[in-house]
């Protein structure tokens, strides 16, 4: 039996800039993303057995603990790309990332997953196969496995290491809204007039030379779904240099914002801060 502590941090979207939609029904992105120290925790567990299996648990009410789980999914993949066979797999799933938040709660637990099972069996697969694992799963992982400050695009999945800066993060949502990607991203295509200020080139020279990067700050899918969410446009009334990251709905300032207060409807998060690393072990 081999077991193992993961902690899996959440993503910011600095830029997200909607490049056009793609044949198979995603969008090409490109966005600038940034782990944060925010994390979700996998107690993973490994042990032999007749056949494989995979066991779900943790403390959150919110998702699933079964075959539509994206840590089932990594799992399964993992043992399916690794020809192994005859094992249990049990991981617990500490929730912290809110759900449907825009912070790629789901993507980080999978590229844990493929992290933490790689660990566990003496680093089977290279880095290489573990990112091709995470973009066959979605869009976000391979940004969550990498970690720092990245260069996300195509759909998320092709990541660039950018310049690390160290800035305080606080974040911002309202506890009962969540948007989905398909919403906002349906919402941004139903838009007739769409801005382009690319700012995503903007900011990754402003990243390179050492510049402020706050006023590059931006986010289409924010410009699609704003107006139909009063929690959004409240947030932004007593926050407005802060930012909607992801598909929503929580939004993040760059700033030391410590005297902010919001109703007991919003969940905020303070004292966060820039990371450099991904998902790595406890």
């Amino acid at each position: 039996m081999k077991s193992i502590r993961i902690k899996c941090p959440a993503k910011l979207n600095l830029t997200l800039e909607v490049v056009n939609k793609r044949e198979d029904g995603f969008h090409n992105i490109n966005s600038i993303m940034q782990l944060i120290s925010l994390y979700d925790y996998l107690d993973i567990l490994v042990e032999k057995s007749d056949n494989n299996q995979i066991v779900l648990s943790g403390n959150s009410s919110e998702i699933p603990y079964n075959e539509k789980n994206l840590v089932y999914k990594a799992a399964d993949l993992f043992l399916k790309a690794t020809n192994l066979n005859g094992y249990t797999i049990k991981i617990n799933i500490e929730k912290n990332i809110p759900i449907a938040a825009g912070l790629a709660g789901g993507s980080t637990d999978g590229a844990g997953t493929f992290f933490g099972l790689n660990v566990l069996f003496d680093n089977i697969l290279s880095k290489e196969d573990l990112h091709k694992l995470c973009a066959s799963l979605g869009s976000d992982l391979n940004v969550c496995l990498e970690g720092g400050c990245l260069l996300a695009t195509s759909r998320g999945e092709n990541v660039e290491r950018l310049p690390y800066v160290d800035m305080p993060v606080t974040l911002v949502k309202p506890k009962n809204l969540g948007i989905s990607a398909k919403e906002a991203y349906t919402k941004y295509s139903a838009k007739e007039f769409k801005p382009k200020y690319h700012n995503t080139e903007k900011m990754i020279d402003a990243l390179k030379k050492g510049d402020d990067i706050r006023p590059f700050l931006y986010n289409d899918l924010e410009y699609a779904v704003f107006d139909d969410y009063e929690e959004l446009q409240f947030i932004k009334s007593k926050l407005p240099n802060s930012i909607m990251s992801g598909s929503g709905s929580t939004y993040f300032i760059l700033d030391d914002v410590k005297d902010v207060v919001f109703p007991e409807t919003y969940q905020v998060f303070k004292d966060l801060k820039f990371i450099e690393n991904g998902c790595t072990t406890v």
